[in-house]
């Protein structure tokens, strides 16, 4: 995986960058994802947020999610592509990246595919992908110096 991946929204006045290679990728099959994307799942690159440089007017809307806590989802402020999202239960100290905005989004596969059970009957699985048929646990299935970066923001 490149260092550094770039990618923008879909009018293009929203750039970003991330510094490093993200932390983890999923690709999520949950109704929230799907109803809030539109589609039938969403791939997102964890990264520690201060390794995201954005350029660009952005908005931030919250919406609900599962945990109670809620997610900010930022958009370009023209064409409203959502570019990333922060889960508060993280605390905003974690990006989501929306992998479909990287100029490359070949060069962020997913690393597990999560909420298997509420995926579309339609969509088929890549066997050579872990499957989850909700959430996992992240110190069992993270490799371990993506688990070192996760440590250093929460902590053991």
């Amino acid at each position: 995986m490149k260092a550094e991946l770039s990618g923008r929204c879909g009018c293009g006045k929203v750039t970003y960058q991330m510094t490093t290679p993200p932390m983890f990728v999923h690709c999520c099959h949950c109704r929230e994802c799907q109803r809030q994307t539109g589609s039938a799942y969403v791939l997102n690159a964890i990264i520690e947020a201060d390794r995201v440089n954005l350029d660009g007017a952005t908005t931030e809307s919250t919406l609900a999610t599962s945990s109670g806590k809620g997610q900010v989802i930022t958009r370009c402020a023209s064409c409203s592509t959502a570019v990333f999202s922060s889960y508060l239960i993280r605390q905003g100290k974690l990006k989501y990246v929306r992998v479909g905005t990287l100029d490359d989004p070949a060069s962020c596969p997913p690393d597990v595919q999560i909420f298997v059970s509420s995926k579309q009957p339609w969509v088929p699985l890549n066997t050579a992908i872990p499957s989850f048929e909700a959430f996992y646990e992240i110190e069992e299935v993270w490799p371990e110096p993506s688990f070192k970066r996760w440590r250093r923001l929460f902590g053991d």
